[in-house]
């Protein structure tokens, strides 16, 4: 075997992708030694941290990568752990020149960041948010969501990210950094990662935190999380218009923001209030979901359990100030979209086919084909 060999190895291993950080390992610094003799190809690869709960996987698609190589009839490989220094390097070309618990979603930034809220509790905005960035990952953007709901956290088990004792994964950490798990192709970081449950019993503590607690958790998330270069940023916002709404408002007061309400008055009337105090820190209403509206029974007939009108109620109150603001979508009641939430099965992957999943995928495309409000941000281009 010759040095084109070698080269071919080298090229096929460092194409690698490492399933955390979604980048080429050989880009990450992870490639080491590799030779060929013999029909035997030794690979040197070492990981970003001990215990890298990835490991098995960047092993198996090494080992994978480095045979296809034609001639290569064995691999040898060899896996160790990044020093100190080499993992200082990393996180410092992971955040592209920024300093650390900088904020990497500021006025610069390209990602297009979309706040859901609501006025009330129970209007199904969790649910919403979760099949909205699955729906969005779907059409080939890169997606994060936050979980800014710290009291009432629900992304983790709508996302399947829980285990059967109630375990949530835990971000793996590169030093000061945190990688977020992955599902349906949605980055997602939540507080319920790192409270943890055991042998299926009540969990570890709650949540019982005032208001710089929570602005400091929200700000952790923002910063301290590696996202990589995403197009949208979803986050999951509380109810109300409290102490977090209030932090989201002061570190992110570029974001768009989407309000949902279910049709009654006595949601639709509360609901406007979030749009409001969004506006007041500067955020851009882009328009309003209805939740829970009406369903089309089996004879055709529909079946209005809340009400209706609810979201136009709040669209209008809302574009009282002369800024247009559009019913975006109407989710009608559905079964299937309670069930699979329930499972962990976003229901825009599970039952893609129920009038719930249509809309919501109709959601996304819409609010994917808006363009990113660039105003008053710096381009990254420069003249030559």
């Amino acid at each position: 075997m010759t040095g084109s060999a070698e080269d071919a190895v080298r090229r096929a291993v460092g194409a690698v992708i490492d399933p955390e950080l979604r980048q080429p390992i050989a880009e990450l610094g992870m490639v080491r030694g590799i030779s060929v003799a013999g029909g035997t190809a030794s690979v040197g690869i070492v990981l970003t941290i001990v215990g890298c709960p990835a490991a098995e996987r960047i092993s198996a698609d090494v080992r994978a990568a480095a045979a296809s190589v034609p001639g290569v009839t064995d691999v040898a490989l060899e896996v160790g752990v990044m020093s100190p220094a080499e993992r200082r390097e990393l996180t410092e070309r992971l955040r592209g020149g920024r300093a650390a618990r900088e904020m990497p979603f500021g006025g610069d930034s390209l990602t297009r960041v979309i706040a859901v809220t609501s006025g009330k509790g129970g209007v199904g905005k969790s649910t919403v948010t979760a099949n909205l960035a699955v729906a969005l990952a779907g059409r080939g953007l890169s997606v994060g969501l936050v979980d800014a709901d710290v009291h009432g956290f629900s992304i983790p088990g709508l996302l399947g990210l829980v285990d059967e004792d109630g375990n949530v994964p835990q971000p793996t950490r590169i030093d000061d950094l945190m990688l977020p798990p992955v599902a349906y192709g949605v980055k997602a970081i939540s507080i319920g990662m790192f409270l943890r449950r055991s042998g299926g019993e009540a969990p570890v503590g709650a949540v019982a935190w005032r208001g710089p607690m929570l602005h400091r958790t929200v700000q952790q998330f923002l910063t301290d999380v590696f996202f990589g270069d995403l197009d949208v940023l979803l986050l999951d916002m509380p109810p109300g218009t409290g102490d977090i709404a209030i932090s989201v408002g002061q570190l992110l007061p570029n974001a768009d923001v989407v309000v949902v309400t279910t049709p009654q008055s006595a949601a639709s009337d509360v609901a406007v209030r979030s749009g409001l105090v969004a506006r007041q820190t500067g955020q851009r209403v882009v328009g309003v979901v209805e939740n829970m509206s009406a369903m089309v029974l089996p004879d055709g007939t529909t079946f209005d359990l809340f009400g209706a009108g609810g979201g136009a109620e709040v669209a209008d109150a809302l574009a009282a100030g002369g800024e247009a603001v559009a019913v975006l979508a109407s989710i009608p009641l559905s079964p299937a979209l309670r069930a699979d939430g329930d499972a962990g099965t976003p229901i825009v992957v599970a039952h893609p086919e129920d009038p719930a999943a249509v809309a919501i995928t109709a959601l996304a495309a819409r609010l994917a084909a808006e363009p990113r409000g660039l105003a008053g941000r710096s381009l990254p281009f420069r003249p030559n």
